[in-house]
């Protein structure tokens, strides 16, 4: 069966692809299976996983964990092939790898300091246990987000580590899992009313500790900020902390203070922003951000207007905006404890692995406690 001038993969490639069209096979009919390929090429298994990923890229074929290999619709032709996101292709050197030993990760991004310690505890927790992972990154698209799932589901990944888009949306890629019993486990977020394993950081408790502070430091204006498009269930959480932290000391809340909905472009001149409006007219003498990057911002946009940090307004972020090393840092900022959190979800995930699917009941539910550091972006209110 073989062509030595040929890779093998591509070989089993031409192979089942002559079989569909020599045998008259139609959308839902099985290929032969992964063991029945092996013993016909006198190959590995990696090789043969290699094979039909790149099969299920072309939209000729549709992998099911568990149930096999089958002919796909025609309309899945072109599910890989226009995708923005970049596909990895079968490769002769990642025959080294062994099927059990691949577990898939998928991230908005790796550009921040909470990402990369994120990452660096799954990485670490999955090497312990002889685990190795294939990364996608999704770019914060729902679409690209799905196309990973399904992309690393065809490498036959035994598990997946999920840190998903925050949109109103649900995956449906993810709920397939759910309902398939496929092994995962949801990092930072979760889908409301979905039962799944998933770990978090207590973002309510988070800005309810950061309030506290605020509020011990003698400011009564505290504004809350997210620069999310849209009211997704991390940033009601963190919201209602704040609502709850006001309210438990009598104050009266104002909409004002809640300032959502926009968007800030990295390169962008601030003066005209409607958030540097309000930050000028100097409403608010504190600021919460429920995230590191738009912590900066605020730190930038006041820089502009000519107010400092902190003789004229304070700062308390979600996440360290500037850490390169941790400890480093001049913003105070909820620490999330990121690295444990990665760390937490892989073994989480590989013990979920050792499961029947018949078991996949009794969920992990895992909120971390944050904890507030205290550093140069905050001082009393005079």
């Amino acid at each position: 069966m073989k062509n030595e001038r040929m890779p093998l993969y591509q070989q089993i490639q031409d192979y089942v692809k002559e079989l569909i069209d020599s045998s008259g096979l139609k959308q839902g009919d099985r290929i032969p299976s992964e063991k029945e390929l092996m013993e016909l090429f006198h190959v590995s298994k990696i090789t043969v996983v290699n094979a039909l990923a790149g099969l299920v890229n072309e939209g000729l074929i549709s992998r099911i964990p568990g149930r096999g290999s089958f002919v796909s619709s025609p309309k899945l032709d072109k599910t890989y092939a226009d995708s923005s996101q970049p596909v990895v292709r079968p490769m002769d050197s990642l025959n080294v790898m062994e099927e059990r030993d691949l577990i898939g990760i998928v991230m908005p991004s790796i550009v921040d300091y909470f990402s990369i310690r994120l990452l660096e505890g799954m990485q670490k927790g999955l090497e312990e246990q002889g685990y190795r992972s294939i990364i996608q990154l999704t770019g914060g698209s729902l679409e690209r987000e799905k196309e990973a799932i399904k992309l690393l589901m065809a490498f036959g990944v035994k598990g997946l580590l999920v840190f998903p888009v925050d949109e109103e949306k649900y995956n449906e890629e993810i709920i397939s899992m759910k309902f398939g019993n496929f092994p995962f486990v949801l990092i930072d977020r979760y889908l409301p009313g979905v039962e799944t394993d998933y770990i978090a950081s207590d973002g309510k408790m988070g800005t309810q500790l950061a309030v506290d502070y605020l509020w011990e430091l003698g400011h009564r204006d505290i504004a809350i900020c997210s620069d999310s498009p849209i009211q997704t269930v991390t940033v009601q959480e963190r919201i209602d902390g704040y609502i709850s932290a006001l309210k438990n000391k009598g104050a009266l809340i104002n909409p004002a203070h809640i300032i959502t909905g926009f968007s800030i472009l990295d390169s962008q001149d601030f003066k005209d922003h409607a958030l540097a409006k309000y930050i000028k007219s100097r409403m608010a003498t504190a600021y919460i951000t429920l995230n590191g990057r738009l912590g900066a911002r605020i730190y930038q946009i006041a820089g502009q207007a000519g107010l400092q940090v902190p003789q004229d307004l304070s700062i308390v972020t979600f996440d360290d905006p500037m850490a390169i090393i941790e400890g480093l840092t001049t913003f105070t900022h909820i620490k999330q404890f990121e690295y444990e959190m990665g760390y937490k979800a892989a073994q989480i995930l590989l013990e979920r692995t050792k499961l029947e699917r018949e078991q996949m009941k009794n969920y992990n539910k895992i909120l971390m406690k944050p904890e507030l550091i205290i550093r140069q972006t905050t001082s009393p209110y005079v």
